[in-house]
């Protein structure tokens, strides 16, 4: 049968715009590179150059024996601060550089998303602050900032009440204690508090936990929904073939538990209106979850919000305070140093104020953010073509093309221990490096830019209190642990093996 002359036709323009579009693409490129001086990277990771296979096997192999991020370190010693490597389909720019990672994530900060970090994240976090881009982004950041002022972040008596009931399980016979698991615990039950008006009360239950009770059954459900976000990172695009029947579970049961505080949050909401309406008063004690429901009656939008905000303030506290505990069991002098500072207060529980003040405290705290940053790596994703201010050229040293479509990997881990940043004992956690360091964006704890930590504040806070309140309690700490600090590498990093001490008590 004779093909009609229109199909000709019709085949031939669709040629010619792939081909116009192909070429003037490829031509607005090469201007790009040239306008900034471009040149390409010097060393790409990966010998299959078409899926990176041999890239995919190397991170699978070096999660299951827990060194990923010393072997990052290494590729960037060997490969260089920035190269290029790709996973299946996806192009990857490595880097450590901190020009890089103020470009990524503030000078070009339009120019980035997250791309399918969306996917991995979406099922337990929804569209929350960690987990949108642009406007959606920029209204929750709106709606959340007010909650992290100052009066917020500093309710000591609520560290207080918890501090007291994590004391209880620590043995006072020098005994084998792992704090880690007790850190997770204290810092769930605050941040729940915080959020929701109810405390999970883990610290209660310490040995005599209930099955059924909703509290626990939410606890174990978070921790689960959390390891399979990370699994659905490694697994990327072929996630959707695994099966998942207790990771999708785990994300129901937290949606579940947090939906009812979000009811009661909306009862208020009517309450305060209906307050507002006759003019009579109402109790102000400030509440999270009632704050952000006097901003919106969407329930899936306030859920997904406080969600997002748990997972931050939990993790990243705890994993702080046993990262910091660790190093603290292997060097007792710097705890005894830091005991000497905590001794002006006469054993009275510190103000905000008087935490504010304990330098020695600051330089710990800030030390083991350096040695293990709590999110040790992070990317974006282009959304146009863009270029990186360092990474091009044989030294490195040249603006670096990024092509749309690309993940841009930076790792705060490598960074913070590079040699040429911080000394030749960089990796050395030494907290009296503080009194004259002043570092910029080679310094990353807490992200930068526009999208820098709102609870950075609360979580030093809460770190800062513990740590105070642990150390007037206990002169000495023991390390029951032979061996190194090992990695613990979910959505944040701790201490693989725990942190397994014996205090001496005060």
């Amino acid at each position: 049968m004779a093909h009609s002359p229109f199909v000709f036709v019709a085949v031939g323009a669709l040629i010619s715009y792939f081909l116009y579009t192909r070429i003037t693409l490829y031509l607005a490129r090469q201007r790009m590179i040239k306008e900034n001086g471009c040149q390409p990277c010097a060393t790409v990771f990966n010998k299959d150059p078409f899926f990176g296979i041999d890239v995919i096997r190397m991170m699978v192999r070096n999660s299951k024996k827990h060194i990923v991020l010393q072997e990052n370190q290494k590729r960037f010693e060997t490969h260089g601060k920035t190269y290029w490597t790709r996973a299946v389909t996806l192009p990857i720019i490595a880097t450590c550089e901190p020009e890089n990672v103020k470009t990524i994530l503030s000078l070009k900060f339009k120019d980035y998303s997250f791309g399918n970090r969306k996917t991995a994240f979406g099922p337990l976090l929804g569209h929350g602050i960690f987990n949108a881009d642009g406007e959606r982004w920029a209204n929750s950041r709106h709606m959340l900032r007010p909650n992290f002022t100052r009066d917020q972040v500093a309710d000591i008596d609520a560290f207080e009440r918890h501090v007291k009931l994590m004391l209880k399980h620590i043995p006072r016979d020098g005994s084998t204690v792992d704090l880690q698991e007790l850190f997770f615990r204290l810092t769930i039950d605050t941040a729940t508090e915080f959020l929701f008006m109810h405390s999970t009360n883990s610290l209660r239950m310490v040995g005599q936990e209930d099955e059924h009770n909703e509290d626990v059954i939410f606890g174990k459900a978070f921790n689960y929904a959390q390891e399979d976000i990370t699994t659905r990172l490694r697994f990327g695009i072929f996630d959707r073939f695994r099966k998942n029947e207790r990771g999708e579970e785990a994300i129901q049961i937290c949606h579940r538990y947090i939906d009812r505080f979000v009811d009661d949050a909306l009862k208020f909401r009517r309450e305060l209106d209906e307050e507002k309406r006759t003019g009579t008063s109402k109790d102000d004690k400030y509440y999270f979850i009632q704050e952000v429901a006097k901003q919106t009656t969407d329930k899936k939008r306030i859920r997904d919000e406080l969600i997002n905000i748990l997972l931050a303030g939990r993790d990243t506290t705890a994993s702080l305070l046993s990262n910091m505990y660790f190093q603290f069991s292997k060097k007792p002098e710097i705890y005894a140093k830091l005991r000497e500072e905590v001794a002006s207060l006469d054993g009275r529980a510190p103000t905000y104020e008087e935490l504010r003040n304990l330098k020695y405290l600051k330089y710990c705290l800030n030390e083991s953010l350096r040695t293990h940053p709590v999110v040790p790596g992070n990317s974006r994703f282009a959304i146009r073509d863009t270029v990186l201010p360092l990474g091009g050229g044989p030294d490195g040293q040249r603006p670096l093309f990024v092509p749309k479509g690309t993940m841009v990997g930076y790792s705060p881990y490598s960074m913070h221990r590079r040699k040429d940043l911080y000394g030749s004992d960089a990796d050395e956690y030494k907290p009296e490096r503080w009194e004259s360091l002043r570092p910029n964006w080679e310094y990353l704890p807490f992200n930068g830019g526009p999208r820098i930590c709102l609870g950075q504040q609360y979580a030093l806070t809460e770190a800062s209190y513990v740590t105070v309140r642990l150390v007037q309690e206990f002169s000495q700490i023991e390390s029951r642990d032979p061996g190194p600090w090992e990695e613990g590498l979910t959505l944040t990093c701790c201490s693989l093996n725990g942190v397994k001490v014996g205090l001496t008590p005060a």
